[in-house]
């Protein structure tokens, strides 16, 4: 009777290593192990066309060992940076960027790949929501912004007859007039809540930082309501001065920031 279990566990133990060990050999099948990297590199593309990121990002891995020291190879490395920034994961796509850059600087690629790496960090992707709340550029995390702008100015000053030079000149333009919009914002915002010395210095950090770019106006009318407010009448009226000059024509002085009820910007 003993003698009968035991077989039976044994069969029962034998049964459940199978079922486990098959699971496993089912886990570790690499269906591309066959493939030509030809293949490999179609069935990506075909992923990467339908949207499915997450699958074109491993199969981009696979092509980039199989093809390795192969303008395949690079194509790939840069095409995952691409299903990378894509399928949202924008720190994975600067790294395999930044890898790229540092493995290949003299690819013919590489103005590409600084195009990319400008892109990524471009959030223009204002969405739905932040539309309606008239969310810009200049309200959000300023870092991206400025490391955008530092990869769009490698790219215009090394390639300057490169493809993407003229789409990257007009997003450097955005993110000087978005960086110039956030120390006004900033600016605004403190005077708003009363500490006019705030704002003055933030005010004046635009004027001095930035040349010719919309915010600036605002700018000085922070400037002249501040000084205004700290009892500081030379002041004012110098800064009263330079805005007659400059914007003879400006709303601020009637409307006051209603005359900034519109945004500067406008979606891509």
């Amino acid at each position: 009777m003993l003698r009968a279990k035991l077989s039976a566990l044994s069969t029962v133990v034998v049964a459940c290593a199978a079922v486990l060990l098959g699971g496993c050999s089912t886990t570790d099948v690499d269906k591309t192990a066959n493939w030509s990297p030809n293949r490999i590199y179609s069935e990506a593309k075909d992923e990467l066309s339908n949207g499915s990121y997450d699958k074109a990002v491993p199969l981009f891995e696979k092509l980039e060992g199989r093809a390795a020291g192969t303008p395949l190879a690079q194509q790939a490395q840069l095409e995952k940076a691409y299903a990378q920034y894509k399928g949202g994961e924008k720190a994975q796509a600067i790294a395999t960027l930044d890898r790229f850059l540092k493995l290949h600087p003299a690819s013919p690629a590489v103005d590409y790949a600084l195009y990319l790496k400008g892109v990524v960090n471009f959030n223009d992707d204002l969405g739905l929501f932040s539309a309606l709340s008239r969310q810009d550029l200049s309200e959000r995390d300023q870092k991206a912004a400025q490391e955008s702008y530092e990869a769009f100015r490698e790219l215009t000053n090394r390639f300057p007859e490169s493809r993407y030079t003229p789409d990257a000149r007009q997003r450097m333009v955005y993110i000087v007039n978005s960086l110039a919009q956030y120390d006004v914002h900033v600016a605004r915002y403190y005077y708003r809540r009363g500490a006019y010395v705030a704002a003055i210095s933030r005010a004046q950090s635009a004027l001095a930082e930035y040349r010719d770019v919309p915010a600036l106006e605002e700018a000085l009318y922070i400037l002249i309501q501040s000084y205004d407010a700290l009892g500081m009448a030379q002041l004012r009226d110098d800064a009263r001065r330079v805005m007659d000059a400059s914007y003879p024509q400006s709303q601020y002085l009637t409307r006051g920031f209603r005359a900034n009820s519109d945004p500067w910007w406008k979606l891509w």
